[in-house]
Protein backbone atom coordinates (compact mmCIF):
# COMPACT_ATOMS: atom_id res chain seq x y z
CA UNK A 1 0.00 0.00 0.00
CA UNK A 2 1.36 3.39 -1.02
CA UNK A 3 1.89 6.25 1.44
CA UNK A 4 -0.93 8.30 -0.07
CA UNK A 5 -3.38 5.51 0.66
CA UNK A 6 -2.95 5.63 4.41
CA UNK A 7 -5.44 8.46 5.03
CA UNK A 8 -8.23 6.41 3.45
CA UNK A 9 -7.79 3.59 5.94
CA UNK A 10 -9.53 3.96 9.29
CA UNK A 11 -8.06 1.46 11.77
CA UNK A 12 -11.07 1.88 14.07
CA UNK A 13 -13.45 0.91 11.26
CA UNK A 14 -11.67 -1.12 8.54
CA UNK A 15 -14.92 -1.75 6.66
CA UNK A 16 -15.48 1.93 5.99
CA UNK A 17 -14.12 3.01 2.57
CA UNK A 18 -11.26 0.47 2.37
CA UNK A 19 -8.49 1.11 -0.08
CA UNK A 20 -8.50 -0.95 -3.30
CA UNK A 21 -5.35 -2.78 -2.23
CA UNK A 22 -7.07 -4.02 0.93
CA UNK A 23 -10.39 -4.98 -0.65
CA UNK A 24 -9.42 -8.53 -1.72
CA UNK A 25 -8.04 -9.30 1.70
CA UNK A 26 -11.08 -7.94 3.50
CA UNK A 27 -13.44 -10.08 1.42
CA UNK A 28 -11.82 -13.27 2.68
CA UNK A 29 -10.93 -12.12 6.19
CA UNK A 30 -13.12 -12.28 9.24
CA UNK A 31 -13.31 -8.94 11.01
CA UNK A 32 -13.40 -9.06 14.77
CA UNK A 33 -15.05 -6.02 16.25
CA UNK A 34 -14.26 -5.22 19.86
CA UNK A 35 -17.54 -5.27 21.76
CA UNK A 36 -18.46 -1.97 23.39
CA UNK A 37 -18.99 -2.36 27.13
CA UNK A 38 -21.84 -0.75 29.05
CA UNK A 39 -21.52 2.91 29.87
CA UNK A 40 -19.85 3.62 33.18
CA UNK A 41 -22.35 4.05 36.00
CA UNK A 42 -22.63 7.64 37.13
CA UNK A 43 -21.69 8.51 40.69
CA UNK A 44 -24.21 9.19 43.43
CA UNK A 45 -23.33 12.90 43.28
CA UNK A 46 -23.92 12.95 39.53
CA UNK A 47 -27.28 11.21 39.93
CA UNK A 48 -28.33 13.68 42.62
CA UNK A 49 -27.25 16.64 40.47
CA UNK A 50 -29.19 15.31 37.47
CA UNK A 51 -32.36 14.85 39.54
CA UNK A 52 -32.08 18.33 41.02
CA UNK A 53 -31.55 19.97 37.64
CA UNK A 54 -34.43 18.02 36.09
CA UNK A 55 -36.78 19.29 38.82
CA UNK A 56 -35.57 22.85 38.42
CA UNK A 57 -36.08 22.74 34.64
CA UNK A 58 -39.69 21.66 35.18
CA UNK A 59 -40.42 24.72 37.34
CA UNK A 60 -41.36 28.21 36.26
CA UNK A 61 -38.43 29.62 38.21
CA UNK A 62 -36.78 32.97 37.69
CA UNK A 63 -33.12 32.71 36.53
CA UNK A 64 -33.19 28.91 36.59
CA UNK A 65 -30.43 28.74 33.94
CA UNK A 66 -28.15 30.59 36.34
CA UNK A 67 -29.14 28.22 39.14
CA UNK A 68 -28.23 25.23 36.99
CA UNK A 69 -24.83 26.71 36.17
CA UNK A 70 -24.20 27.46 39.85
CA UNK A 71 -25.05 23.91 40.90
CA UNK A 72 -22.73 22.52 38.21
CA UNK A 73 -20.03 24.86 39.53
CA UNK A 74 -20.49 23.48 43.04
CA UNK A 75 -20.42 19.95 41.65
CA UNK A 76 -17.08 20.66 39.96
CA UNK A 77 -15.78 21.90 43.31
CA UNK A 78 -16.51 18.39 44.65
CA UNK A 79 -19.33 19.45 46.97
CA UNK A 80 -21.23 16.57 48.53
CA UNK A 81 -24.63 15.44 47.32
CA UNK A 82 -26.34 16.80 50.43
CA UNK A 83 -24.63 20.18 49.92
CA UNK A 84 -26.06 20.33 46.39
CA UNK A 85 -29.54 19.53 47.70
CA UNK A 86 -29.39 22.23 50.36
CA UNK A 87 -28.09 24.80 47.87
CA UNK A 88 -30.87 24.00 45.40
CA UNK A 89 -33.55 24.21 48.09
CA UNK A 90 -32.22 27.55 49.33
CA UNK A 91 -32.09 29.12 45.87
CA UNK A 92 -35.52 27.85 44.80
CA UNK A 93 -37.05 29.33 47.95
CA UNK A 94 -35.21 32.63 47.54
CA UNK A 95 -35.96 33.12 43.84
CA UNK A 96 -39.60 32.08 44.31
CA UNK A 97 -39.95 34.65 47.10
CA UNK A 98 -38.20 37.29 44.97
CA UNK A 99 -40.55 36.64 42.04
CA UNK A 100 -43.62 36.67 44.30
CA UNK A 101 -42.89 40.36 45.01
CA UNK A 102 -43.46 41.24 41.35
CA UNK A 103 -39.83 41.08 40.18
CA UNK A 104 -39.33 39.69 36.69
CA UNK A 105 -35.56 39.99 36.18
CA UNK A 106 -32.71 39.19 38.53
CA UNK A 107 -31.06 42.55 37.85
CA UNK A 108 -33.77 44.15 40.03
CA UNK A 109 -32.36 42.46 43.14
CA UNK A 110 -31.41 44.76 46.03
CA UNK A 111 -30.28 44.42 49.61
CA UNK A 112 -33.83 45.17 50.71
CA UNK A 113 -35.02 42.02 48.89
CA UNK A 114 -32.53 39.89 50.82
CA UNK A 115 -33.62 41.50 54.09
CA UNK A 116 -37.26 40.80 53.23
CA UNK A 117 -36.40 37.15 52.52
CA UNK A 118 -34.75 36.81 55.94
CA UNK A 119 -37.76 38.40 57.65
CA UNK A 120 -40.10 36.04 55.78
CA UNK A 121 -38.13 33.02 57.03
CA UNK A 122 -38.24 34.38 60.56
CA UNK A 123 -42.01 34.91 60.27
CA UNK A 124 -42.31 31.26 59.28
CA UNK A 125 -40.46 30.34 62.51
CA UNK A 126 -37.48 28.75 60.82
CA UNK A 127 -34.58 28.05 63.14
CA UNK A 128 -31.78 30.63 63.09
CA UNK A 129 -29.29 27.99 61.93
CA UNK A 130 -31.57 27.09 59.00
CA UNK A 131 -31.92 30.76 58.05
CA UNK A 132 -28.13 31.18 58.14
CA UNK A 133 -27.67 28.18 55.84
CA UNK A 134 -30.23 29.57 53.37
CA UNK A 135 -28.59 33.00 53.52
CA UNK A 136 -25.10 31.57 53.01
CA UNK A 137 -26.25 29.77 49.87
CA UNK A 138 -27.92 32.91 48.54
CA UNK A 139 -24.74 34.93 48.98
CA UNK A 140 -22.70 32.16 47.38
CA UNK A 141 -25.02 32.25 44.37
CA UNK A 142 -24.85 36.05 44.11
CA UNK A 143 -21.05 36.01 44.32
CA UNK A 144 -20.95 33.44 41.52
CA UNK A 145 -23.19 35.60 39.31
CA UNK A 146 -21.10 38.72 39.96
CA UNK A 147 -17.79 37.04 39.17
CA UNK A 148 -18.91 34.88 36.24
CA UNK A 149 -21.63 36.89 34.52
CA UNK A 150 -21.46 40.43 35.98
CA UNK A 151 -25.26 40.62 36.00
CA UNK A 152 -25.38 42.06 39.52
CA UNK A 153 -23.59 44.80 41.40
CA UNK A 154 -20.82 44.02 43.86
CA UNK A 155 -22.60 46.31 46.33
CA UNK A 156 -24.84 43.35 47.23
CA UNK A 157 -21.84 41.65 48.82
CA UNK A 158 -20.99 44.64 51.01
CA UNK A 159 -22.36 44.73 54.56
CA UNK A 160 -23.77 41.23 54.36
CA UNK A 161 -26.81 40.44 56.45
CA UNK A 162 -25.76 38.31 59.41
CA UNK A 163 -27.77 36.65 62.15
CA UNK A 164 -26.54 36.21 65.68
CA UNK A 165 -26.75 32.52 66.51
CA UNK A 166 -27.25 31.15 70.02
CA UNK A 167 -24.00 29.77 71.41
CA UNK A 168 -25.33 26.66 73.09
CA UNK A 169 -23.27 24.32 75.20
CA UNK A 170 -22.79 20.78 73.86
CA UNK A 171 -24.92 18.30 75.77
CA UNK A 172 -23.12 15.37 77.37
CA UNK A 173 -24.75 12.32 78.96
CA UNK A 174 -24.43 12.07 82.74
CA UNK A 175 -21.98 9.43 83.95
CA UNK A 176 -24.72 7.65 85.89
CA UNK A 177 -26.92 7.56 82.81
CA UNK A 178 -24.07 6.12 80.73
CA UNK A 179 -23.88 3.24 83.21
CA UNK A 180 -27.65 2.72 82.98
CA UNK A 181 -27.49 2.75 79.20
CA UNK A 182 -24.63 0.31 78.81
CA UNK A 183 -26.13 -2.07 81.37
CA UNK A 184 -29.16 -2.83 79.18
CA UNK A 185 -27.43 -3.28 75.79
CA UNK A 186 -27.12 -7.00 75.14
CA UNK A 187 -27.10 -7.28 71.33
CA UNK A 188 -23.50 -7.47 70.01
CA UNK A 189 -24.16 -5.08 67.12
CA UNK A 190 -25.88 -2.46 69.25
CA UNK A 191 -23.24 -2.60 71.98
CA UNK A 192 -20.39 -2.25 69.47
CA UNK A 193 -22.13 0.63 67.68
CA UNK A 194 -22.82 2.68 70.81
CA UNK A 195 -19.50 2.01 72.52
CA UNK A 196 -17.52 2.92 69.41
CA UNK A 197 -19.37 6.23 69.18
CA UNK A 198 -18.83 6.86 72.89
CA UNK A 199 -15.13 5.94 72.97
CA UNK A 200 -13.93 7.33 69.61
CA UNK A 201 -15.97 10.54 69.31
CA UNK A 202 -16.71 9.69 65.68
CA UNK A 203 -19.63 11.36 63.96
CA UNK A 204 -22.41 8.88 63.29
CA UNK A 205 -21.98 9.25 59.53
CA UNK A 206 -18.27 8.47 59.82
CA UNK A 207 -18.92 5.26 61.72
CA UNK A 208 -21.69 4.12 59.40
CA UNK A 209 -19.37 4.63 56.38
CA UNK A 210 -16.60 2.66 58.09
CA UNK A 211 -15.53 -0.63 56.48
CA UNK A 212 -14.04 -3.64 58.25
CA UNK A 213 -10.59 -3.03 56.77
CA UNK A 214 -10.60 0.51 58.23
CA UNK A 215 -10.29 -1.01 61.72
CA UNK A 216 -6.89 -1.92 63.16
CA UNK A 217 -7.64 -4.41 65.94
CA UNK A 218 -4.02 -4.69 67.05
CA UNK A 219 -3.68 -0.96 67.71
CA UNK A 220 -7.35 -0.38 68.60
CA UNK A 221 -7.55 2.28 65.94
CA UNK A 222 -10.03 3.31 63.23
CA UNK A 223 -8.90 5.13 60.09
CA UNK A 224 -11.32 7.75 58.80
CA UNK A 225 -10.11 8.44 55.28
CA UNK A 226 -12.48 11.36 54.80
CA UNK A 227 -14.24 13.22 57.55
CA UNK A 228 -18.02 13.32 57.27
CA UNK A 229 -17.98 17.10 57.69
CA UNK A 230 -14.55 18.57 56.94
CA UNK A 231 -13.42 16.00 54.31
CA UNK A 232 -10.10 15.71 56.19
CA UNK A 233 -8.91 12.25 57.17
CA UNK A 234 -7.77 11.28 60.66
CA UNK A 235 -7.20 8.31 62.97
CA UNK A 236 -9.21 7.71 66.14
CA UNK A 237 -8.66 5.21 68.93
CA UNK A 238 -11.00 3.16 71.08
CA UNK A 239 -10.85 1.83 74.62
CA UNK A 240 -10.73 -1.73 75.95
CA UNK A 241 -14.47 -1.96 76.60
CA UNK A 242 -15.20 -0.84 73.03
CA UNK A 243 -12.59 -3.35 71.82
CA UNK A 244 -14.38 -6.22 73.57
CA UNK A 245 -17.73 -5.08 72.19
CA UNK A 246 -16.26 -4.87 68.68
CA UNK A 247 -14.79 -8.38 68.92
CA UNK A 248 -18.17 -9.67 70.02
CA UNK A 249 -19.80 -8.11 66.96
CA UNK A 250 -17.10 -9.37 64.57
CA UNK A 251 -17.69 -12.94 65.76
CA UNK A 252 -21.36 -12.92 64.70
CA UNK A 253 -21.53 -10.48 61.78
CA UNK A 254 -21.66 -11.61 58.13
CA UNK A 255 -17.97 -11.90 57.07
CA UNK A 256 -18.88 -11.26 53.44
CA UNK A 257 -20.09 -7.71 54.17
CA UNK A 258 -17.57 -4.92 53.67
CA UNK A 259 -19.35 -2.38 55.87
CA UNK A 260 -18.62 -2.67 59.58
CA UNK A 261 -22.30 -2.00 60.30
CA UNK A 262 -24.50 -2.99 57.38
CA UNK A 263 -28.12 -2.72 56.40
CA UNK A 264 -29.95 -4.47 53.59
CA UNK A 265 -27.77 -5.90 50.83
CA UNK A 266 -24.40 -4.21 50.51
CA UNK A 267 -25.63 -0.90 51.89
CA UNK A 268 -24.32 0.53 55.17
CA UNK A 269 -26.63 0.81 58.13
CA UNK A 270 -28.75 3.93 57.67
CA UNK A 271 -28.80 6.86 60.07
CA UNK A 272 -32.49 6.25 60.83
CA UNK A 273 -31.74 2.62 61.72
CA UNK A 274 -28.88 3.68 64.02
CA UNK A 275 -31.10 6.32 65.62
CA UNK A 276 -33.81 3.71 66.18
CA UNK A 277 -31.29 1.39 67.87
CA UNK A 278 -30.23 4.18 70.23
CA UNK A 279 -33.81 5.18 71.05
CA UNK A 280 -34.72 1.57 71.90
CA UNK A 281 -31.72 1.37 74.22
CA UNK A 282 -32.77 4.62 75.90
CA UNK A 283 -36.30 3.28 76.42
CA UNK A 284 -34.96 0.03 77.85
CA UNK A 285 -32.81 1.96 80.33
CA UNK A 286 -35.59 4.39 81.26
CA UNK A 287 -33.78 7.40 79.77
CA UNK A 288 -36.13 8.09 76.85
CA UNK A 289 -37.35 11.40 78.32
CA UNK A 290 -33.93 12.96 78.90
CA UNK A 291 -33.55 14.35 75.40
CA UNK A 292 -30.39 12.42 74.55
CA UNK A 293 -29.43 11.92 70.89
CA UNK A 294 -26.76 9.91 69.13
CA UNK A 295 -24.63 13.05 68.85
CA UNK A 296 -24.62 13.32 72.65
CA UNK A 297 -22.27 10.33 72.66
CA UNK A 298 -19.70 12.45 70.81
CA UNK A 299 -20.21 15.31 73.28
CA UNK A 300 -19.75 12.86 76.16
CA UNK A 301 -16.50 11.58 74.65
CA UNK A 302 -15.10 15.11 74.43
CA UNK A 303 -16.26 16.07 77.92
CA UNK A 304 -14.77 12.96 79.52
CA UNK A 305 -11.38 13.50 77.88
CA UNK A 306 -11.24 17.14 78.92
CA UNK A 307 -12.07 16.17 82.48
CA UNK A 308 -9.17 13.70 82.27
CA UNK A 309 -6.87 16.66 81.42
CA UNK A 310 -6.41 15.95 77.71
CA UNK A 311 -4.95 19.04 75.92
CA UNK A 312 -7.42 20.92 73.74
CA UNK A 313 -5.24 20.65 70.62
CA UNK A 314 -5.04 16.88 70.93
CA UNK A 315 -8.80 16.65 71.42
CA UNK A 316 -9.35 18.89 68.40
CA UNK A 317 -7.53 16.41 66.16
CA UNK A 318 -9.41 13.42 67.57
CA UNK A 319 -12.76 15.15 67.02
CA UNK A 320 -11.82 16.28 63.51
CA UNK A 321 -12.49 19.95 64.22
CA UNK A 322 -10.95 22.42 61.78
CA UNK A 323 -11.04 25.23 64.35
CA UNK A 324 -9.81 25.08 67.94
CA UNK A 325 -12.58 27.48 69.00
CA UNK A 326 -15.15 24.77 68.23
CA UNK A 327 -13.35 22.38 70.56
CA UNK A 328 -13.04 25.10 73.19
CA UNK A 329 -16.83 24.96 73.74
CA UNK A 330 -16.31 21.76 75.70
CA UNK A 331 -13.98 23.57 78.07
CA UNK A 332 -16.90 25.82 79.04
CA UNK A 333 -18.97 22.73 79.67
CA UNK A 334 -16.49 20.75 81.76
CA UNK A 335 -13.62 22.71 83.22
CA UNK A 336 -12.88 20.75 86.41
CA UNK A 337 -10.17 23.20 87.42
CA UNK A 338 -12.64 26.09 87.42
CA UNK A 339 -15.17 23.96 89.27
CA UNK A 340 -12.67 23.03 91.97
CA UNK A 341 -11.56 26.65 92.36
CA UNK A 342 -15.16 27.76 92.78
CA UNK A 343 -15.96 25.29 95.56
CA UNK A 344 -12.64 25.97 97.29
CA UNK A 345 -13.41 29.71 97.30
CA UNK A 346 -17.01 29.10 98.39
CA UNK A 347 -15.83 27.02 101.33
CA UNK A 348 -13.67 29.92 102.48
CA UNK A 349 -16.64 32.28 102.19
CA UNK A 350 -18.93 29.97 104.17
CA UNK A 351 -16.30 29.61 106.87
CA UNK A 352 -15.86 33.39 107.03
CA UNK A 353 -12.24 33.16 105.91
CA UNK A 354 -12.50 35.64 103.05
CA UNK A 355 -11.71 39.34 103.57
CA UNK A 356 -11.31 42.52 101.59
CA UNK A 357 -7.58 41.94 101.23
CA UNK A 358 -8.08 38.74 99.20
CA UNK A 359 -6.65 39.10 95.72
CA UNK A 360 -8.79 38.41 92.70
CA UNK A 361 -8.27 38.72 88.99
CA UNK A 362 -9.95 41.67 87.33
Amino acid sequence: MNQDQFPTFNPNNPLASPSPDLQPHLENTAIFVQPVGPAAKSSVRQQVLDRIIDKIREQDLLAKDYVEQYLRYKYRRNCKANTLKIAATSLVQFLSFFASKGNIVLEQLSREDIEAFVEDMQDRSLKPTTICIRLRNVYGFLRFLILEYTVLSWELMERKIKLQLPDRLPRAIDAQHIEQLLAVIDKPRDRALILLLLRTGMRIGELLNCKVHDVDLAEQKVLIYQSDKTCVGRAVYYSDDAHQALLGWLRVRDPLKQQLFYGWGANPLSYEAARSIFQKCLQKSGLQHNGYTLHCLRHTFATDLLNAKMPLECLRVLLGHSNLEITRRYARLSDKTREEEYFRAMQRILKGESNENDQCDS
